[in-house]
């Protein structure tokens, strides 16, 4: 089976990378927002990104018009019918992402792929509530995912093995690495990641160093691109807290999951990282700064 035409749903950070990773190797991708609202505010996100990568000189201008012209832009979720693969890109919450799962299968042609961006529920969960398991698995992005290689491939028992065999061509045709993984919540990445994000959050708020001693002792001493804080300002604190607390629930660890209060203020204040312009940093000036609204002893350390 080829895949020509990608349905994503979910106009998030993570599937507006997934759309431009798919429409920058030349497929044809829609751009499904589901929950409704204003779409030209999700078209001006795809031109922005496109635009930084323009004037960086990544792509040229036909390459920049190219890619726009292979991306759709819609709120009718009736558009997965005309789909070879949609991939669910919505928050990780399992009452919300199950039933969305269940309703893009509806609608779906019964030959086309169904695939979840989940990076911690449970897939045997959720291929239990489809009426095509054999056609459903994940594929799970990382963030940037128009720039981030790889892909883990997440497969049950019921996944048909000639879907497994296709999903690993499409990540190759978008120039992604694929991993095949078990259903196993986590699976490699967030089972390892995870933890070292909610330890350096945890160092952080027992006053051991300030956020940038913390991201440069782990670049410059394990050579690390990024530091923890700043990745998991990256990756959306909302986001790390929810894995946390999945892979808690379902991997049945006391310890190793257990989310700091530090980062439950943070998220309960919504400052969720880069995305709402500060998080562990303030990213509202030209460089990053520490967030002034961190308890005492860190701001102090900090300066």
């Amino acid at each position: 089976m080829s895949i020509d035409t990608v349905g994503v749903v979910g106009c998030g950070q993570m599937g507006l990378g997934i759309v431009e990773a798919c429409a920058s190797h030349g497929v044809a991708v829609k751009a499904i927002k589901a929950t409704g609202g204003d779409l030209s505010k999700v078209q001006a996100r795809i031109e922005k990104s496109l635009g930084r990568r323009l004037k960086k000189g990544k792509i040229d201008q036909a390459e920049h018009d190219a890619i726009l012209g292979r991306i759709e832009v819609t709120g009718d979720v009736e558009a997965v019918a005309d789909c070879d693969l949609v991939i669910e890109s919505a928050i990780e919450d399992f009452p919300i992402k199950s039933k969305l799962l269940q309703d893009l299968e509806s609608r779906m042609t019964n030959g086309a792929i169904l695939a979840s961006n989940t990076s911690s529920l449970p897939l045997l969960d959720l291929a239990k509530l489809m009426a095509r398991p054999e056609q459903f698995l994940a594929l799970h992005f990382f963030n940037p995912a128009q720039v981030m290689k790889l892909v883990e491939l997440g497969v049950t028992e019921t996944t048909a093995p000639g879907v497994i065999e296709t999903a690993k061509t499409f990540c190759e045709k978008i120039g992604k690495t694929p991993v095949e993984v078990s259903a196993s919540p986590g699976y490699v990445v967030n089972r390892l990641l995870v933890p070292y994000l909610l330890h350096s959050l945890a160092t952080l708020e027992e006053g051991i160093a300030a956020p940038q001693a913390i991201d440069t002792a782990m670049l410059l001493g394990c050579n690390h691109p990024i530091g923890p804080l700043a990745l998991a300002d990256l990756i959306g604190l909302d986001v790390v807290m929810a894995m946390a607390t999945t892979l808690h629930k379902e991997l049945g660890d006391p310890h190793r999951y257990k989310v700091p209060s530090i980062l439950r203020r943070l998220v309960n204040a919504n400052q969720l990282g880069r995305k709402t312009g500060i998080g562990v940093y303030d990213y509202s000036g030209e460089k990053p700064v520490v967030n002034p609204d961190l308890v005492p002893r860190v701001a102090d350390a900090a300066e």
